[in-house]
């Protein structure tokens, strides 16, 4: 599956080791895959004219045709390999991460975190940008060195064996990833899961850690999330009032996905090990990995009708699909989300510098009003005009020039206090 190109060298210690990493998918392994999914057994058409059961017949066989007839399997590893990639064990478990560092001369660190159903995937066309930015277009000024580690279960990272791996001993673990890098100063970045972690590494505060970036950032204020809670509940308590049009908007959006659009989650949160047909077939984990959300299904199925919404084409997505499948992940990493103790949308306490960018078809647009009160050194806020839930993804040149502009005043010197 995978190669460790060298080994620890003679009386390192092992938690402290950073042992370089390639890619290696046994061609067996990928031929047992063009089997299954040659051997799709199908279920009948949906009963309706849209999306509302669920992903669509002809969206998952033309996934299927093209997975097995004309996706390139080798183009997966070759991208992956492309990047200096390694792993080193934090608290007992392996994590993976790529490392591109910047050829210009003070550049900034970033470490970038990515969410379910994605990975690191998400993440490639932006490193180059982010890291180079002059053999782009943009300037030395801007560069970054950056960090982009596999979540524990996701990837070449390590499947915790026990519990306790939830977002919060993520975020100490990648504090102490940069650390061990040895980046006495950095920013740090995320979306969906990786919105999390950023913002818990925020309320962390560690000196190192600058400011950090979100496009998926935990804002909704107590209250809310109390009206939020009792309508999954049933209890049905009446919508506040007083919101002003971006407040209420959101709260229409939230209020969509706690009682509609979060059937995922609540599944993977209370019993994730029931999810076995993930393991076993590669079309199961493909329509799952597909159903995230109503706004991005829909992006994706607009690739597989041959119309991709931005960078999000039907290779992209194989791509993720494929390296779940072949690392077997899909039950591993839902397992965060049994993990999580956190509200996914509320505030965490962060305290330093932070940035937001609200793009209009994420799970729900954040006002600038309870971005204000959720970061109290907010510097940069900033409404673009195009791109989902999955940002750096679909909308690489976007999400590159948001983290450009979010992190530019905190270039030249310490955090302020």
């Amino acid at each position: 599956m995978s190669v460790e190109t060298s080994t620890r060298p003679a009386g390192a210690v092992a938690d402290a080791a950073i042992r370089p990493f390639r890619v290696e998918f046994p061609e067996g392994e990928i031929d047992d895959l063009r089997k299954r999914i040659e051997a799709t057994r199908w279920p009948e058409q949906e009963t309706v004219a849209d999306a509302s059961q669920g992903v669509q017949l002809a969206t998952m066989k033309e996934l299927v045709r093209y997975w097995g007839t004309e996706y390139d399997f080798g183009r997966l590893e070759a991208r992956l390999n492309a990047f200096p990639q390694f792993i080193t064990e934090v608290d007992g478990l392996d994590i993976h991460f790529i490392h591109a560092r910047s050829p210009h001369e003070n550049a900034l660190p970033i470490i970038i975190t990515h969410g379910w159903p994605g990975s690191i995937i998400e993440m490639l066309n932006v490193i180059g940008p982010l890291s180079d930015p002059t053999a782009y277009g943009g300037d030395a000024a801007d560069a970054f060195d950056v960090v982009v580690p596999s979540m524990p279960g996701y990837g070449f990272s390590g499947k915790p064996t026990g519990a306790g791996w939830d977002p919060v001993h993520i975020a100490r673990a990648w504090i102490a990833l940069m650390k061990r890098l040895g980046y006495t100063r950095y920013v740090a970045q995320g979306g969906d899961w990786g919105a999390q972690i950023t913002d818990v590494m925020g309320a962390e505060a560690p000196p190192e850690l600058l400011g950090i970036h979100s496009n998926m950032p935990g804002t909704v204020p107590p209250e809310i999330s109390k009206v939020l809670a009792s309508h999954v509940l049933g209890a049905g308590e009446p919508p506040p009032s007083g919101l002003s049009p971006d407040e209420q908007r959101a709260y229409e959006r939230l209020n969509f996905l706690f009682t509609k659009g979060l059937g995922y989650s609540q599944e993977m949160g209370l019993r994730p090990q029931t999810l076995y047909g993930l393991a076993d077939s590669p079309v199961a984990l493909a329509a799952w990995m597909l159903d995230h959300d109503a706004l991005s299904l829909e992006d994706i199925a607009a690739a597989f009708d041959g119309n991709p919404v931005g960078n999000l084409t039907r290779d992209e997505v194989l791509d993720n699909i494929t390296m779940t499948w072949l690392t077997n992940t899909g039950m591993s990493s839902g397992r965060l989300y049994w993990e999580n103790t956190l509200g996914f949308f509320d505030i965490k306490g962060t305290t330093v510098p932070a940035a937001v960018s609200v793009f209009p078809r994420e799970l729900y647009q954040a006002p600038r009003s309870w971005a204000e009160k959720a970061y109290p050194n907010l510097i940069y806020f900033n409404e673009v005009d195009e791109g989902n839930h999955f940002a750096a993804w679909q909308e690489p040149e976007i999400f590159t020039n948001e983290l450009r502009a979010a992190f530019r005043s905190l270039r030249n010197g310490g955090r302020s206090s």
